[in-house]
């Protein structure tokens, strides 16, 4: 076991404790400095010794309490986190490559890097930026993507990269990263989801009227274990945008929603008046899909035409502009040459939109907040026209958001330089950053293009460079790829249903839902998924895992809600993914949306 330090740091929050870097158990007494008793939140960390120099903790970073005085304490482990619990050791110190953010930019730098043998940690993201995958999981037909003459489904395609990636040897974890340090070499990444509790005693001697006589503080804490790697890509993507209605928290998911794909097949929606907010591709494709399962859909525009891109051209687009001026007039739609031949309306966009009779646009429309019933419903948006001034409420059940996204680069403030808007900076033609060995890909740096297959291409672009930046500063370090593994095939809903064993853990359908809460003496984890929902593909496997873990304690049980709507229904299912627990025929708790692994861990350990 290699000698361990502790070093006491204080901070605000959790920790975080990642798999890649090497821990031992602190068991060796520190000399520390004593802080002042209740002056501040106080973590240990205790780390590895590592063959390589690290920087010391700054002493901006360093709580005041901890300057105060030099009085020694002894520091020792009262108890630590199982080997179980820890994190895998590596024997590399520092990494060639952490890729920060997933997508088509971050899926592609990760296939580059790990085919030239760099084995990047890839951070997939989680609730910073969405769920893995970014935009293109919330998606549903992409045509435009090379290589696919029939079309396929944004969340298909965000598979089909991850897997490439994984296959390469890229190891990827869906969480956040929350702290990064590049300012100092080699780089520092903390992220979201690994922490392991420990207690530590300090044995604290007599000091005047602070510690009266000796005794013992036993202060619980995380461990914090750092990745440390010689190169970043950036490739966070952005979020999308929300209105900051007076009442948009009380009704988010319950009648607002970010997410038309994932949400639209909810019986909430189904055959009910439905509104979109936007003008832009987001909006439109959003407005063009809830008519699939929506009674009649809204449009609700600020500007006085859209301003939908190419992307949502009709395909059977055959009208001169003769035409198009022509249908465009007679819908009062204010487009004039100059617009068609450069700017952002999109004519193709506008024919999907206007020849749909289940859609109607609103102009010059501003929302202001959200209607409900007697019953605490949403039964209605209040809007105001921007000519007028006059408010009125439009009838409808849901509400969609469809206004652009922001760049998630917040994490990065202060120390990559960012444009007015918070994108990344990148010199021209590049993916070279303000700081170097900083790189960025996809929509982080790109507030023109936004398309997957160019997002692909900065990603294509950003792993060259670093494999270059690493072979010139003689950092490179090679890996062997990884022996693939047979991928274990999962039972089919006909091969359940047919063959229902109350004796297995996992199930599909609602025959199998129906055995198990009248039969099951187990807690029953149903989770309700959408075929068109990328978040549901995200949490799939999260929750499997966890399943797994308690495998004699659990049922499971998965319900498609377009194959069991009165299912879903009769649940009062208003998104997806969503989660609910059941035990002894009562349902004791509801999780919607995708949620870190050990919020599941932690209700089924309590109640299982």
């Amino acid at each position: 076991m290699a000698t361990a330090t502790t070093n006491i740091s204080t901070g605000i929050g959790n920790g975080s404790v990642s798999r890649r870097t090497a821990m031992a158990t602190a068991t060796t007494p520190s000399t520390l400095p004593l802080p002042t008793p209740f002056s501040g939140l106080i973590f240990l960390r205790a780390s590895a010794r590592s063959t390589r120099r690290r920087p010391a903790v700054s002493a901006a970073r360093t709580h005041p309490a901890l300057t105060r005085s030099s009085l020694p304490i002894r520091v020792r482990a009262a108890a630590s986190a199982s080997s179980d619990d820890l994190p895998s050791s590596s024997e590399r110190g520092v990494e060639n490559l952490v890729i920060i953010g997933s997508g088509p930019a971050g899926y592609t730098a990760a296939i580059y890097a790990a085919r030239a043998n760099l084995k990047p940690v890839v951070f997939e993201g989680y609730q910073m930026g969405g769920v893995p995958g970014g935009q293109l999981m919330t998606t549903t037909e992409v045509e435009n993507f090379p290589g696919f003459p029939d079309g396929i489904t944004g969340p298909d395609l965000m598979d089909r990269m991850r897997r490439q990636a994984e296959r390469w040897g890229a190891e990827l974890f869906q969480e956040d990263v929350e702290v990064i340090d590049v300012k100092n070499s080699p780089f520092t990444v903390v992220s979201s989801e690994r922490k392991f509790p420990q207690k530590f005693d300090i044995m604290a001697p007599k000091y005047g009227d602070l510690y009266p006589r000796d005794c013992v503080l036993t202060i619980a804490h995380y461990n914090i274990v750092l990745v440390k790697c010689h190169s970043v890509i950036v490739a966070t993507g952005a979020t999308a945008r929300r209105l900051g209605l007076p009442r948009e928290d009380e009704f988010w998911s319950r009648g607002i929603s970010a997410c038309a794909i994932c949400d639209g097949a909810s019986p909430l929606f189904k055959g009910q008046v439905l509104a979109v907010v936007g003008g832009g591709d987001t909006a439109t494709e959003e407005a063009l899909y809830l008519t699939k399962y929506g009674r009649h859909v809204h449009l609700l525009v600020r500007r006085d035409q859209l301003r939908a891109s190419k992307a949502m051209q009709d395909r059977a687009h055959s009208y001169n502009l003769a035409i198009e001026m022509r249908v465009l007039h007679d819908y009062m739609v204010h487009c004039t040459l100059l617009s068609y031949l450069g700017n952002l309306v999109d004519y193709g966009a506008c024919f999907r939109v206007y020849n749909n009779p289940n859609i109607t646009v609103h102009f010059n429309t501003e929302t202001v907040d959200i209607i409900s019933n007697t019953k605490g419903q949403m039964s209605g948006i209040l809007v105001r026209k921007l000519d007028t001034g006059e408010e009125s409420v439009l009838e409808a059940k849901g509400l969609f958001y469809g206004i652009g996204h922001s760049p998630n680069s917040q994490f990065l403030e202060g120390q990559v330089k960012l444009d007015d808007s918070g994108y990344l900076l990148v010199e021209e033609g590049t993916a070279k950053t303000s700081v170097e060995g900083v790189f960025a890909a996809g929509d982080v740096q790109d507030h023109e293009w936004r398309q997957a297959v160019t997002a692909a291409g900065s990603g294509c672009i950003a792993a060259l460079s670093v494999e270059r930046y690493l072979a010139s500063n003689n950092l490179l370090i090679e890996f062997h790829q990884p022996k693939t593994e047979e991928v274990k095939k999962e039972p089919s809903t006909r091969d359940l249903h047919e063959g229902f064993d109350i004796t297995l853990t996992k199930h599909r359908g609602q025959y199998a839902l129906r055995k198990l809460y009248h039969e099951s003496p187990r807690l029953i984890c149903v989770l309700y998924t959408a075929p068109t929902c990328g978040p549901c593909r995200t949490l799939k496997p999260i929750l499997s895992k966890v399943i797994d873990e308690y495998d004699q304690n659990v049922h499971f049980v998965e319900i498609d809600i377009e194959e069991d709507p009165e299912i879903a229904e009769a649940a009062g299912i208003m998104g997806t993914p969503c989660v609910q627990f059941f035990k002894n025929k009562e349902m004791i708790r509801t999780v919607s949306g995708v949620k870190m692994k050990k919020e599941y861990k932690e209700f089924i350990e309590a109640n299982k």
